[in-house]
């Protein structure tokens, strides 16, 4: 006889066993559920306290080494932790701001100039990148909630160093680095957009650095704010390192300096309009990608808009230069010279041109013109010496060719006497010179092959001396 549990079938069992299988399992994954929910909790709280901690070591008056040391650790521990918005936007914040906490902690003991060389070690264009970064994500971040914990502490912070960070650009691009020195001028340009003065600096820097993509970008939106640089910036020797620092065009801030007996020596200078640059520029780097009717197309919209002004002629004038197109670069040269006749410059670009299509005597012309304009213009100065010896590779292949009959003997002293009339035409050009630019290789060198030439030995001798 079978044995059976009425009302239950072999089947049904099985499905019975499979869902109390089921049930367990579930069981477990609630346990395991609820204690991630215990792990992220406890993370989250572990996170708020850090934020808490970090906050408290920020608002000190005064921060100590080990201060420093205990919030650069908080900052490591909640950066990865930070999953909301606003969490992650102050982990960045408190992130960003190391570099300026690290520089309140050097030792004030030190000499200034062991001061700056410590502070120019917690710099680089990454460090001011991501400060800037982290400076406008909070910036952003608290006008789009209402709510205002660092914005007038960041006003604060942009305000105290940004003269430090303008010193640093300029000192990268005295150096060379000037891809660097673009790129920390443009993130101190996102630190304070109503100084445009700093874009223009970025924008420059990246032409240097042949980043043409960035340099239309930033004189695009130069353009586009009307832009000119027509104004004054002031300026104050900083008295700890005796160096000359740029405080723009913020007189205020340049007047608090000198008063507070940190800066002296207060000057100002005028600045002239940089549109004309900044539409060639745009020109210029059309033309370079290939986009010349682009590029013309800027200059005469640009025209359109400042008929006024004459350097945006200038502008045009130089585009049909660089496309060899001398017609019409002569056309505008001598428009702006009825205009402006006594213009030094225009007169210099007159004697390029004539030089370059071979009309040797009219490049004279305009070069004397120059130089009677502006005694000190040292590339009409060169460029008039260089015209006139060319006179003397003709001369020298003459004399290589004749022979020692007395009809050649005679012609030969003939020549020695042009050669050396035309060295002696070109000696107060050249000498004017290289007074100058002492250190203009090419000068010096064709100087010094003209008093070889002259025999004048004395003065070849003291000139090579001073090499």
């Amino acid at each position: 006889m079978k044995s059976e549990i009425h009302g239950t079938s072999e089947s049904e069992l099985v499905k019975q066993f499979k869902n109390k299988q089921i049930i367990k399992v579930m069981s477990k994954i609630k346990h395991i559920v609820l204690a991630s929910a215990v792990l992220v909790s406890v993370s989250s709280f572990a996170q708020k306290d850090e934020l808490k901690t970090l906050k408290k070591i920020y608002g000190r008056d005064e921060i100590k080494g080990n201060d420093l040391v205990e919030y650069k650790s908080l900052v490591s521990k909640a950066e990865p932790l930070a999953t909301e918005e606003g969490d992650k936007i102050y982990v960045g914040f408190y992130k960003a701001m190391i570099p300026v906490l690290e520089s309140m902690v050097l030792d004030k003991t030190m000499s200034p100039q062991q001061i700056q060389v410590a502070y120019a070690k917690l710099i680089s264009p990454k460090v001011i990148s991501d400060l800037a970064n982290g400076l406008n994500a909070t910036l952003e971040y608290e006008k789009k909630t209402g709510k205002k914990v660092y914005t007038d502490k960041i006003a604060e912070t942009i305000t105290a160093y940004k003269p430090q960070l303008i010193d640093y650009g300029f000192a990268l691009g005295k150096f060379d680095k000037t891809k660097e020195a673009a790129d920390v001028f443009y993130s101190i340009y996102t630190l304070d957009k109503k100084d445009i003065d700093i874009l223009f600096y970025a924008a420059s820097y990246s032409v240097n650095a042949q980043d043409y993509d960035n340099a239309l970008s930033y004189y695009e939106t130069l353009k586009n704010l009307n832009y000119s640089g027509e104004g004054t910036i002031y300026l104050a020797v900083n008295n700890a390192g005796n160096v000359e620092e740029n405080f723009g065009v913020n007189k205020s801030l340049r007047d608090i300096a000198v008063t507070s007996g940190s800066h002296s020596k207060p000057r100002e200078e005028k600045l002239p309009s940089k549109r004309g640059e900044i539409y060639k520029n745009i020109a210029l780097i059309l033309k370079e990608k290939g986009k010349t009717a682009e590029a013309l197309k800027a200059i005469q919209d640009a025209q359109k808009e400042n008929p006024s002004d004459e350097s945006l002629s200038m502008a045009e004038a130089e585009l049909y230069l660089a496309n060899k197109d001398f017609d019409n670069y002569t056309r505008l040269i001598n428009q702006a010279l009825e205009k402006n006749p006594n213009n030094a410059d225009l007169v210099y670009n007159l004697g390029v041109i004539s030089s370059n299509a071979n009309k040797i005597d009219e490049a004279q012309k305009y070069y004397k013109r120059a130089i009677e304009l502006d005694p000190n213009y040292f590339n009409a100065l060169f460029n008039l010496s260089e015209l006139i010896l060319r006179a003397d590779e003709k001369l020298v292949t003459e004399m290589n060719k004749l022979g020692t009959s007395e009809k050649d003997n005679k012609r030969y002293d003939a020549i020695k006497l042009e050669r050396d009339k035309n060295f002696k035409s070109v000696l107060p050009y050249l000498e004017k010179a290289v007074e100058l630019k002492a250190d203009d290789d090419a000068a010096r060198k064709t100087l010094l092959s003209v008093y070889n030439a002259l025999e004048m030995t004395d003065k070849y001798k003291a000139l090579k001396a001073k090499n």
